[in-house]
């Protein structure tokens, strides 16, 4: 870190090392979770493998040597468990990746209360105590990293995720924030906005007809799996990008750079007749 600062040549691996670093992981136990947890144990971090389901937590757990931890992080007082315990195994929390985000997929017009609040909740309230939770601790401790996933969806409309999108919109905005407001205490906040994904949950909903079509629209010919947004996340936790923050990097396979009009021919122009 010293050598980027002073303008020195770094040792460029060693910066994506968290060697003995304490990382806390929310939703570590499947799809891309799993991949990011797996990818920060890789780098050296030791691990709070945090998921809903017990089965899933200490599964994650055991492949990796970390320590599994089951809470619902839509809640104050549970959130606040996870960084307590992540301190008291690691003795300081040096980041937190965060994948969690279910999407409820219907129309606008069919979404009620109930279901507008709980895709708010899953998505941007767990994010905001995240943030307000460890992100204090973090600043405390000497600074520390944070990566949350977003969405493809939060930049632009998709069919039939009006709450879904609006919420990740929301989170991608609360990253921004965050990582300003969290700067000048050592503590980057940013976030990953991948497209379609091969998660096992998407896998149950689609068939390989609708995965070959989503394929078409993306530039790269096909839809992401975990580990290659696991990837980002990894270098968003570590010291290659120690001067980034408030940033929400697209991981889409190039589908928001391109405009949704169809391939159409144009006539070759005609030089006027003197």
């Amino acid at each position: 870190m010293n050598d980027l600062i002073s303008g020195g040549t770094p040792d460029y691996l060693s910066l994506l090392r968290l060697q003995g670093r304490g990382f806390v992981v929310l939703g570590a136990g499947q799809g891309i979770g799993e991949q990011a947890t797996h990818a920060l144990a890789q780098a050296g971090a030791r691990l709070l493998c945090v998921d809903r389901d017990e089965e899933l937590a200490r599964q994650i757990a055991d492949a990796v040597g970390g320590v599994p931890c089951v809470a619902d992080v839509t809640s104050r007082a549970e959130m606040q468990r996870v960084f307590d315990t992540a301190r008291q195994h690691f003795g300081r929390v040096h980041g937190m990746v965060d994948i969690i985000g279910v999407a409820g997929i219907k129309a606008l017009s069919a979404v009620d209360d109930a279901g507008w609040e709980q895709q708010f909740d899953i998505v941007l309230r767990h994010a905001f105590l995240a943030i307000q939770i460890g992100g204090e601790m973090m600043a405390a401790d000497g600074g520390g990293s944070m990566a949350f996933v977003g969405s493809m969806s939060g930049n632009r409309a998709v069919p039939n995720q009006s709450a879904y999108a609006t919420s990740k919109a929301a989170l991608h905005h609360l990253v921004r924030c965050a990582g300003v407001e969290y700067a000048g205490r050592g503590v980057r906040v940013n976030a990953v906005a991948p497209g379609y994904v091969r998660t096992p949950r998407l896998n149950e909903r689609l068939d390989e007809d609708a995965w070959n079509a989503i394929g078409k629209v993306i530039p790269i010919g096909r839809p992401a799996t975990p580990a290659e947004i696991a990837g980002p996340l990894l270098f968003l936790a570590s010291d290659l990008s120690a001067h980034i923050t408030g940033e929400v990097i697209a991981v889409d396979g190039g589908a928001g750079s391109v405009a949704a009009f169809p391939d159409v021919k144009f006539a070759a122009s005609k030089t006027p007749t003197p």
